[in-house]
């Protein structure tokens, strides 16, 4: 099956909650609760699921939840859900409120430009490991990746009509560790 561009990741189940059915969500959405409003949800694998109930989870988190799926009873069935990560399409979402506002879906194929306007990558992907989010690029020339924090201080501009953001990298940004002589690795 071909892999589709046109969905936007809004949410993922986690573990079971209980012996009913029942399954805890985390929200990507700007509204956590606004995810059961998107009917149906789509997984990777096309399957698709129609959230009949949520509400927030204990511990405090605004972006947890817990949900009831349709068709979902059983405590197995809402293990199978575990790790499943929702979608839906993107133009089903409302246009962002300001200029300024976009989708972090929006920045993948975008060109990375130094500060002088000289091509150094293109965005491939927007991970968050935790800690804030990534800038995924794969250089102009051939090679591996590089990640670079999505803040201010390294992209200070973001053009989404014209196709581009402009980063503040380092010289040696693309260049692979290499440990420094003497220095151990072990």
């Amino acid at each position: 099956m071909e892999k589709r561009t046109d969905l936007v990741l809004v949410g993922e189940f986690g573990r079971s909650h209980g012996l009913k059915g029942e399954v805890r969500l985390k929200s990507h959405t700007g509204d956590p609760q606004a995810i059961a409003g998107y009917k149906p949800l789509i997984a990777a694998n096309s399957k698709t699921y129609i959230l009949k109930n949520v509400r927030q989870a204990p511990g405090g988190e605004a972006d947890i939840l817990i949900a009831l799926v349709d068709g979902v009873t059983t405590r197995e069935a809402s293990e199978a859900l575990n790790r499943v990560q929702l979608y839906v399409e993107r133009d089903r979402l409302p246009p962002p409120d300001d200029e300024d506002e976009f989708l972090l879906a929006d920045l993948i194929g975008l060109t990375v430009q130094n500060e002088a306007g000289e091509p150094i990558g293109t965005i491939v992907n927007v991970p968050n490991y935790g800690g804030g989010d990534l800038l995924e690029i794969t250089p102009a020339q051939k090679g591996p990746t590089a990640l670079l924090p999505f803040t201010k201080a390294f992209v200070p501009t973001v053009d989404i009509a014209g196709k581009r953001v402009i980063a503040a990298v380092p010289g040696d940004f693309f260049d692979v560790g290499k440990p420094e002589p003497g220095e151990d690795r072990a």
